[in-house]
């Protein structure tokens, strides 16, 4: 599944980054590290952007950035 997917309150653990190069570089280095817990705060209205909450902040994010991100839900 991936990050835009996900439903405002769920959350989810990342465990990829579909993508290599500066793209990646600078998602992680927002914290959406593999492992990271994630949760989707909101969406915009038509799904762009998302806001999530990462390691205590909230953070948004371009659809086709959350798209690239491969996540497992918590239960």
């Amino acid at each position: 599944m991936k990050l835009d997917q996900l439903k405002p309150g769920q959350k989810a653990t990342i465990i990829d980054i579909d993508e290599d190069g500066p793209v990646a570089q600078r998602l992680m280095a927002m914290g959406l590290l593999e492992g990271t817990k994630v949760s989707m705060t909101r969406k915009a209205l038509g799904g762009d952007p998302v806001e999530v909450e990462v390691m205590g902040y909230a953070l948004s994010l371009r659809k086709d950035e959350a798209r690239r991100i491969s996540i497992e839900i918590s239960t």
